[in-house]
């Protein structure tokens, strides 16, 4: 009688703690408490001490104190999944969608949001509102009298997550031109040439950028990537330097070693779901590849690399596939130079790699990078695999840490307490803390840029102490350059250790924010 009775304590233990976990949290004080506790988790801002990461730890005030939701609207998975899946989006966004024609007889699709009706219209008004109406035009920052433009990049599997159409929603209510730009065969873009994009390659994203400032030539531009679409942002950031159109970007829940996110274990339902998408989207051109490539072997993949290797590299291709060029295998031979070493299968896994890694040219990047990456993410490596000496040592990149977000997740909490702990007769809108903290980032750099230009007057120069190691010049121009062989080193030029953490109220060092346009 004793057993049976210690049993059915045992068997209840769960659910009682559970109970009395629920009624300490509804107990007034237990509740202000645990909410004292999650706002004492504050983000961690790791950067170099530059006068621009001090100006955005004064006056972004989403970086500083984010609003996160709790559990269990705050659980990783349930906000990664309502991010990637079922999350909702209040207004329709409707689209209009450009083919744009590549160099090589590819084809991408460029999607411009025309609006969602009364919320386009007041974010107009509140954008007009904003203006500082000086000589030249010159409105708020850099952005000039004409609203930005805000170009979104997917996820590298391609679509429209729920979490990327809520990031249209905001920036269109701000007053942003909001593009989206999708890659071949994704999205219903039609696939002219048996080619995808490899995961790092920027060649198409560098034309997609090129049309877009010819559309709105007066307008800055900024960019923002979902997810594994990091890796074609960061690759054009470095490819490009100063050369590019981009004024500043942002990069939420990036991938930022790519090698290390396909080798890494996803937990099961995640990499099963990517997975699935990939050979989805191949299997809908099979007939098309089934020339140059062994279909059927790299449909029964069994992981995300084996995927990637089969379709990429030679070495993982039967007989059947060669290591002809793809100027051999139907495309002109002035679209294979277009292509540069791509024009070729990569040899083995490595040498994918050595052209492909997100960051092989970080210091050639010449706009702020603020990258925004959670702990609890399930997607990613864990965060001690960040390279945080880039950080550190890089002042075009910034990182904010939090504790929890999931992956493109950072739900926010729907309402506000005041100090004395009773709660705002305004319920605070809900949404993604990070829709929010990038919107205001890119502002914010806007008035920072022009304040320098107004203090120096010039934005040529040097680039502090990058001057020492040369400055990043591209003479000649992106359209037209001929594609250069990439070494395989993350970051070529020695850089100093750093200590362990940087924030920017450690000692300011040498650097002076200046940039070089060199087109």
């Amino acid at each position: 009688m004793a057993l049976f009775v210690w049993d059915c304590f045992f068997c209840l233990l769960p659910s009682l703690l559970f109970f009395l976990l629920c009624l300490g949290l509804r107990w007034p004080r237990a509740s202000c408490w645990t909410r004292q506790t999650i706002r004492a988790a504050r983000p961690r801002f790791i950067c170099k001490p530059t006068a621009l990461a001090k100006y955005l730890h004064r006056h972004c005030d989403s970086l500083a104190r984010p609003r996160l939701a709790a559990w269990p609207r705050g659980d990783p998975h349930l906000q990664t999944l309502s991010s990637l899946l079922c999350g909702e989006v209040r207004d329709t966004i409707q689209f209009t969608r450009d083919n744009l024609l590549l160099r090589d007889g590819g084809i991408v699709a460029v999607d411009w949001a025309v609006g969602t009706g009364q919320g386009e219209a007041a974010g107009r008004k509140r954008w007009e509102g904003r203006k500082e109406h000086q000589t030249g035009g010159k409105a708020l920052g850099c952005f000039t009298s004409t609203p930005p433009v805000l170009l979104l990049i997917p996820q590298h599997w391609g679509g429209m997550t729920p979490h990327l159409k809520a990031l249209c929603h905001q920036a269109i209510r701000q007053g942003f031109y909001v593009v989206v730009f999708h890659p071949r065969g994704t999205a219903g873009c039609p696939l002219t040439t048996a080619r995808l994009t490899e995961f790092g390659d920027p060649a198409d994203l560098e034309q997609v950028v090129a049309y877009v400032h010819s559309r709105h030539p007066s307008s800055s531009l900024v960019a923002v990537s979902e997810g594994s679409g990091s890796g074609i942002l960061l690759s054009y950031l470095g490819e490009c330097g100063s050369s590019t159109y981009l004024t500043a970007a942002a990069a939420i829940s990036p991938v930022l070693l790519g090698q290390l996110w396909f080798e890494k274990a996803m937990p099961h339902i995640y990499h099963w779901g990517v997975l699935f998408h990939r050979k989805l989207q191949l299997r809908r051109y099979a007939s098309s590849f089934r020339e140059v490539l062994d279909v059927d072997q790299v449909l029964s993949s069994p992981s995300l690399r084996d995927f990637e290797e089969s379709l990429f590299c030679s070495s993982a291709q039967s007989q059947r596939r060669t290591s002809r060029p793809y100027s051999l295998q139907g495309l002109e031979p002035s679209a294979a130079w277009a292509l540069g070493e791509r024009a070729y299968p990569a040899k083995d896994w490595d040498s994918y790699w050595e052209r492909n890694e997100p960051l092989r040219d970080a210091d050639e990047v010449a706009v702020p990078v603020l990258c925004i990456c959670s702990r609890d993410d399930p997607l990613l490596p864990p965060a001690s695999a960040l390279p945080i000496p880039l950080f550190q040592s890089n002042p075009y990149f910034l990182l904010v840490l939090t504790d929890k977000g999931g992956h493109c997740g950072f739900t926010l909490e729907g309402q506000e307490e005041t100090e004395g702990g009773s709660t705002e007769n305004e319920e605070v809108e809900e949404g993604s803390w990070s829709h929010m903290a990038v919107l205001e980032y890119f502002r914010v750099v806007a008035d920072f840029l022009k304040g320098e230009e107004r203090d120096g007057g010039s934005w040529g120069g040097p680039l502090g102490e990058y001057s020492q190691a040369g400055q990043r010049n591209r003479t000649s121009n992106s359209n037209t350059a001929a594609p250069r062989r990439r070494r395989p080193t993350m970051m070529r030029r020695p850089r100093p250790q750093a200590p362990e953490q940087s924030s920017v109220d450690e000692e300011e060092g040498n650097f002076t924010w200046k940039r070089s346009y060199t087109r």
